[in-house]
């Protein structure tokens, strides 16, 4: 079940990631691998693992993310664990590192002795912990998209400025009267474009 929070985001304290981290830790002959990824990999990286782990027994997850509404929206899932020993601690480290738009998939193996539920949410925390600490963190900064129109004599010039500030060009499209960008960045990186590019785009 999803639990939106209402209240206001800390801006600057958030932290996120571009890329998987993993790591495995065992305990009593049981496996647990966890993945730690971005929001966008999460239902593609749910499906390709239990495909590639067919005889794993459970893939608890959690998700962290913003909606269009600046809100924190939360989930976690057991997957047949026990309730609230899996889904719920693999949460609390997302929520403890300040991780946002960012999803924590955690795949096990039984090893035949039973954990209990303190061992459990022990070992569920530590190995999201363990993939944490193999991450790239970034700093969370929201995203705005734009399209902009140039003339085709200013496409390299535009296609350079948006590279030296730091702004991502998502799509490109040739017309009868020039080409228009899709383009996304912070809403600084953004001013700061076209500013300098001026009256080479509309």
């Amino acid at each position: 079940m999803a639990i939106l929070y209402n209240g206001t985001i800390k801006k600057g304290f958030m932290v996120t990631v571009n890329a998987i981290s993993s790591d495995t830790i065992e305990i009593k002959g049981s496996k647990f691998i966890a993945f730690l990824m971005p929001m966008a990999m999460y239902e593609e990286q749910m499906a390709s693992l239990r495909s590639h782990h067919p005889k794993a027994v459970h893939f608890v997850s959690a998700t962290r993310s913003l909606n269009e509404f600046d809100q924190i929206v939360e989930y976690s899932g057991d997957d047949g664990e026990p309730k609230g020993t899996s889904g719920k601690p693999t949460l609390s480290v997302l929520q403890g590192h300040e991780l946002i738009n960012a999803a924590i998939i955690t795949v096990r193996y039984f090893g035949g002795t039973k954990l209990g539920p303190g061992g459990l949410v022990r070992a569920y925390a530590e190995v999201a912990n363990a993939a944490y600490s193999q991450a790239e963190l970034l700093p969370y900064e929201k995203l705005f998209e734009k399209r902009i129109q140039c003339d085709y004599s200013h496409i390299t010039f535009v296609e350079y400025e948006c590279i030296q500030n730091n702004v991502q060009i998502l799509n490109k499209d040739f017309g009868v009267h020039g080409a228009i960008f899709e383009i996304q960045g912070t809403q600084d990186r953004l001013d700061r474009l076209l500013n300098v590019l001026g009256r080479c785009v509309v």
